[in-house]
Parts: structure tokens; sequence; C-alpha cells
């Protein structure tokens, strides 16, 4: 390694996606339209079940924590994203390269394990329904999501006192934020081994969940074929949005981490991770939007009490306006 690769680099310049202005600013639109609906959506998904009292169960509650955590993931990345778009001054310091890419981490494993979580949720509803208030009762729910960030946390220690940020020159990042893989091929030292933890650590953060994951929609599936043709339709609607949720997430988790490293593309990777932390935050909730049939009655619920709210207002502002006319 010659002199100037042995340097430690302090900051990192963010390649992104273009170096065109034009580009840029319409990229910014683009990214700043998604980044309103999916906050604007996530946090119409919270407001739904909390005024709602026919939402306040525990299924709710699991899609309440899967909203937090997708705002989350798209505002670790998207302001500054959005910034360095319209700037062009793409450096971010080491400091904040490291805090992106433990957020980014930290997110990613509770996700994994929520989605677990609400698989589980399913199977018991569906499985084992005369046990359910026994087992998914509100105090196993608060715990077990307790233990979701646990382990996110525990699993996020040997990252951090892992040495990856010894990083050299040249100091340019391929991608649009400090994404896990792309960070690993700026180390001075040999990544072998270090290839070898991230897929370790890959399979055992996102595999395991998903097999368990699998597991639980094989038994329910097994359960619901036992039933009455009327009963599949509900037991199946109830599930349909998590599936989608779980195959779009884990399958684009599944094409940008798994496999050789050696064959990893900067530019593959990078176009996929816009789909990981920036498409997806904003599809689930309209997923659960417009394929729960639950979250539409609530929906419409809202809307026609807005409607007749605003009916009233008009109906007062109109016989104001009359009897100051009279007078």
């Amino acid at each position: 390694m010659n002199p100037r690769n042995r340097t430690l680099a302090t900051e990192f310049i963010l390649l992104g996606f273009s170096n065109d202005l034009k580009i840029n600013l319409v990229l910014f639109v683009v990214f700043m339209f998604l980044y309103l609906v999916s906050i604007n959506a996530n946090c119409l998904i919270l407001c739904l079940v909390l005024i709602n009292n026919n939402l306040h169960i525990q299924m709710y509650f699991f899609l309440c924590i899967l909203s937090i955590i997708d705002m989350c993931m798209t505002s670790a990345i998207l302001p500054r994203f959005l910034v360095d778009l319209i700037s062009g001054q793409r450096i971010i310091s080491l400091a904040a390269c490291k805090a992106q890419f433990y957020v980014l981490i930290l997110i990613g494993v509770s996700e994994c394990l929520l989605l677990a979580l609400m698989a589980y949720d399913r199977y018991v509803a569906i499985c084992r329904p005369l046990h359910y208030l026994v087992l998914m009762r509100w105090s196993k729910c608060y715990g077990m999501t307790a233990i979701v960030w646990i382990l996110s946390f525990v699993i996020l220690l040997p990252v951090i006192s892992g040495n990856y940020f010894t990083l050299c020159y040249p100091n340019q990042i391929n991608h649009f934020m400090c994404e896990g893989v792309t960070v690993l091929h700026l180390s001075c030292s040999d990544i072998h081994s270090k290839e070898v933890f991230v897929f370790m650590c890959c399979f055992m953060i996102a595999g395991l969940p998903f097999f368990f994951i699998l597991a639980s929609y094989i038994r329910i599936l097994f359960s619901v074929l036992k039933v009455k043709s009327s009963g599949r339709a509900k037991a199946f609607s109830t599930c349909s949005s998590h599936v989608m949720v779980v195959v779009l997430y884990y399958g684009i988790s599944i094409v940008v981490y798994i496999g050789p490293s050696s064959k990893y593309s900067a530019d593959y990777g990078k176009y996929f991770s816009l789909f990981s932390v920036v498409i997806c935050p904003t599809l689930n909730p309209l997923i659960y939007c417009l394929n729960n049939k639950d979250v539409k009655e609530a929906q419409r619920n809202v809307f026609y009490k807005l409607q007749l709210q605003f009916q009233q207002v008009k109906s007062l502002t109109t016989d104001f306006n009359i009897r100051s006319f009279q007078i």
C-alpha cells in the first residue's frame, strides 16, 4: 500500500447520482415529494390508530411502531441528501458518516425483528385465536417491543466496537449515503474478514427473522385452508398487507446484501439502496391504507367527521354574515 493510501480520511465525498445541476434539481423535487409523502402517510397511520377506538388492538400497535421506524429511516437519509442535491457540497465528516452508518443498522435490525413480531401476532390470531388474549396481552406486546429495540442495540454494539472506520484515501463514496458495503471498501486493511462478518451479520439479522416469518405464514396457510371459504377471505385480508411489506423489504435487502461482495457493483447497490431507504418507507403506509379494510374504514370515518365539521363551520359563517348584513 503506498503512502497516500495509508493516510487516514477524516471526511468523505458522497458522489450521489449526478453532477449535473439540472438533473439534481429534478432529483430534489422527486425526493422532496417522496419524503413528504412518506412522512405524511406514516403520520396519517399514527393518527388513524390513535383516534379510532376500533384500531386499538395489538396488530395496529405494531403498525404504529413500523410507521415510526419508517419515518426514522427516511429522516436519517433524505434531509441531508436533499441539501447535498441543491448545495453541490457533498462532503460529510467522519463523525456524521459514522452516525448515519450506525443509525441505518439500528433501524434496519429493528424493522427485521418487528416484521417477525408482526408475523407472530398474525400466527397467534389465526392459528390460536382462543389463546390470543393471553399470548398477546398488552403487557407482553410492550415487552416484546422493548426486546426488539434492546436486541437492535445489542447487535449494533459489535459493529461500533469493530474497527470499521479506519478508512483511507481515496475518500470518495460512490453512494448518496454512508452505506455499509460501500464504506467497507474504503478500509485501509484487508477487508476479507470484515466481508465475512458482514455476511454473517446479514444472515443473522435478516435471514433468521425471514425464516421465522416464512414458517409462521406456512402455518397460517395450512390453518386457513381448513376453515370455510367465507372465513378465508377475512383471514387473508388481515395478512395480505403484512405479506406485501415483507416481500418488498426482504426482496430488496436480499438483492443488495446477499451474494459475493467481490461482485458488488456500487451503482447497482446504490439504486437498490434507494428502494430500501426511500421507496419502502413510502410504500408501507400506502399498502396498509389501500389494502386493509379497517384502515380504509377509519379513513372514511375521519374524513366524514371532518366534512361534517367543515359544513357546520360554513353554516355558522353564513348565518353570521346574514345577521351582520341585516344589522
